[in-house]
């Protein structure tokens, strides 16, 4: 293997967000391959978590080393709302090792099915620089397909505070530490859809509806169970921090069932669902069971608007 990128006396401490975009598969393997070898240069761990193809790529180029680990992001490929806690486990393991560890993740924008799973992604590389700011120091690199169907540099640089051109880190012009993250709008409910308002006393009948309209489009057994205790735990947030009642509205588009709860509450916490609850931890738990039980959740939370939560769940395995 033969791989050789400059190195950088003035790098920067603490947590680091690297943006890598290529083009081609011999692109993608020039500048992961360099991130690799700058790490085994410096005595570092590297974990390697790509869509399945790019593994067999890396792994054709790369000897058997035991500073190299490929994890299994198979639980996670296609739930943006899972990936942070999966990180967070993932560098735990490798940082009680006692050795510096670098990252490469590429974010499964190929297997994103809707317009709705790209903004999440593009919100789950934003949240990376909040939920590891405190963390021990590691450095993330992320490839990024700039020919890709859903491709867009311009958010891409917006997420990341570093840029990787020609073997070299540079700082993104796109990046602004402090900026609050510039939600897209959410689509409008598709027609027709169900509408309920709710309070408290009325968690049997928000599932009665939810289960109403799934087996209506189909959806049934464990997915519409799945389904159903997702949305007792939202809609019961919605009476216990937003103002004791919220509406439920309930449709199908594009082979997903998707349920959205508006009230009056304001969500300030932006990790809230997406980092493991603490094991004594009494309450909290609801977003975080939706992201593991939906196919995948959006939140839109502001003062002055209320909160939005919308759950996804395909209609289809």
């Amino acid at each position: 293997m033969s791989m050789s990128s400059p190195r950088e006396s003035d790098a920067p401490t603490g947590y680091r967000h690297e943006l890598y975009p290529y083009r081609g598969h011999q692109e993608f393997l020039d500048g992961t391959l360099g991130f690799i070898q700058e790490a085994l240069d410096g005595d570092e761990a590297v974990v390697v978590a790509v869509p399945h193809d790019k593994v067999t790529l890396l792994r054709a180029e790369l000897p058997e080393l035991s500073a190299v680990r490929f994890v299994d992001t198979g639980a996670v490929a296609h739930h943006p709302g899972r990936l942070i806690a999966a990180w967070q486990q993932w560098i735990a393991v490798h940082t009680a090792e006692g050795r510096p560890v670098r990252g490469i993740g590429e974010s499964p924008w190929e297997a994103a099915g809707s317009r709705a799973e790209v903004r999440e992604l593009q919100y789950y590389e934003w949240l990376l620089n909040k939920a590891f700011a405190r963390s021990p120091a590691w450095w993330l690199l992320c490839p990024y397909d700039a020919d890709g169907a859903y491709a867009d540099l311009k958010a891409m640089t917006r997420c990341h505070p570093e840029v990787r051109r020609d073997g070299r880190s540079q700082p993104s012009d796109g990046y602004d530490a402090e900026a609050a993250y510039p939600f897209e709008p959410l689509d409008r409910p598709c027609d027709p859809y169900e509408e309920m308002h709710y309070a408290r006393g009325d968690l049997a009948a928000v599932r009665g509806r939810i289960a109403e309209c799934a087996r209506r489009h189909g959806l049934g057994g464990s997915r519409l169970r799945e389904l159903t205790l997702a949305a007792t735990e939202i809609a019961g947030n919605s009476i216990k921090h937003g103002g004791g009642r919220g509406v439920l509205r309930a449709w199908a588009e594009e082979d997903r069932m998707i349920c959205e709860f508006r009230d009056r509450g304001y969500l300030d916490d932006l990790l809230a669902g997406r980092t493991g609850p603490d094991a004594v931890q009494v309450g909290g738990r609801g977003l975080w069971l939706a992201h593991h039980l939906c196919d995948l959740v959006e939140i839109r939370s502001t003062p002055e608007e209320g909160t939005t939560v919308r759950l996804h769940m395909a209609l289809r395995d």
